[in-house]
């Protein structure tokens, strides 16, 4: 029965600790003591957990850049006034954020949004 119980205890450890190496460390993926700024169309909006993501165009002298841009959790940006249908695909936002410490992976870690066309804005802060 005892070895029975070890391997129950042992079963629930591993399920238990399986989401903790699941979430990484911004500070891995991103320089959080830099910023960019990135303009473009929106492509997609990602309003999600853990981490809502946005999906930008950003047009360059060479072509069409397509960035992703990682944002909060849907509940604490929903506690904020964001909700999933707050872009629509085309809406023109300029972004600032952390860029990725992988410069050819086009991704950053939100700081702040603005949409020019009627002057909506976020710079909130991350729970």
């Amino acid at each position: 029965m005892s070895s029975r119980i070890y391997v129950v205890a042992i079963g629930l450890a591993l399920i238990s600790a399986a989401p903790l190496g699941a979430h990484h460390s911004f500070t891995a993926t991103y320089f959080q003591d830099k910023t960019i700024t990135v303009e473009g169309d929106i492509v997609q909006f990602l309003f999600r957990n853990p981490h809502s993501f946005v999906q930008i165009e950003e047009q360059t002298p060479s072509g069409p850049v397509r960035w992703s841009i990682e944002w909060g959790a849907s509940g604490s940006l929903a506690q904020q006034g964001v909700v999933r249908d707050i872009f629509k695909a085309g809406d023109h936002v300029v972004v600032t954020g952390s860029p990725s410490r992988i410069a050819d992976d086009h991704r950053m870690r939100l700081l702040s949004i603005v949409r020019p066309k009627d002057g909506w804005r976020w710079s909130g802060t991350y729970q």
